[in-house]
């Protein structure tokens, strides 16, 4: 009997460490950006940074309108033959040209740097890297990737992407 009893003894620790070694390791995948953009759409900050980025785009917009007028005001000079205006238009447009360059490059890292800010404050971090913890640990990942900062990522299953649940969890917890 006692022979037995460590027959058993020994199979259940083999089969406890067969079962322990045959633990996986799960990965989850998150697109934080989407996370972000779902989640704190209606917020002020973010109502406040469209309407500057629509503000700049409006502006980039009325600068290149200006430009195509110019363009065709130089072309119609060209054909009259009046070789003064149309030279005097062509340093206009290269002026404006070059403005709107730079005010494009300036304006765009701007809109960059302060969707940046928006997406890493310390509020919004804080909820979203609970609530990914959380469903790390309930789940069983043991670890939970950026989609979009990590270039590792070749290929990965859609049933390992946890960006939708953390949405519907962070609007559940805001009570929307």
């Amino acid at each position: 009997m006692i022979k037995r009893g460590c027959i058993v003894f020994v199979l259940f620790l083999t089969l406890g460490f067969f079962l322990e070694a045959q633990q996986l390791t799960r990965f989850a995948v998150v697109d934080l950006t989407k996370v972000y953009t779902s989640f704190f759409r209606d917020s002020r900050a973010v109502r406040e940074f469209e309407e500057r980025s629509a503000r700049v785009q409006a502006e980039i917009d009325r600068m290149t309108a200006e430009i195509q007028k110019l363009r065709s005001d130089q072309l119609d000079a060209q054909a009259k033959g009046d070789e003064s205006r149309a030279l005097r238009l062509e340093n206009e447009i290269y002026r404006k040209s070059e403005y709107l360059k730079e005010y494009y490059q300036v304006k765009t890292a701007e809109l960059a740097d302060q969707r940046n800010k928006l997406s890493q404050s310390g509020s919004f971090l804080d909820q979203v890297y609970s609530e990914i913890r959380y469903i790390a640990e309930s789940e069983g990942y043991s670890m939970v990737l950026n989609l979009k900062e990590n270039t590792g990522i070749l290929w990965y299953s859609q049933t390992v992407d946890i960006t939708e649940k953390l949405i519907q969890n962070l609007l559940a917890k805001a009570g929307r």
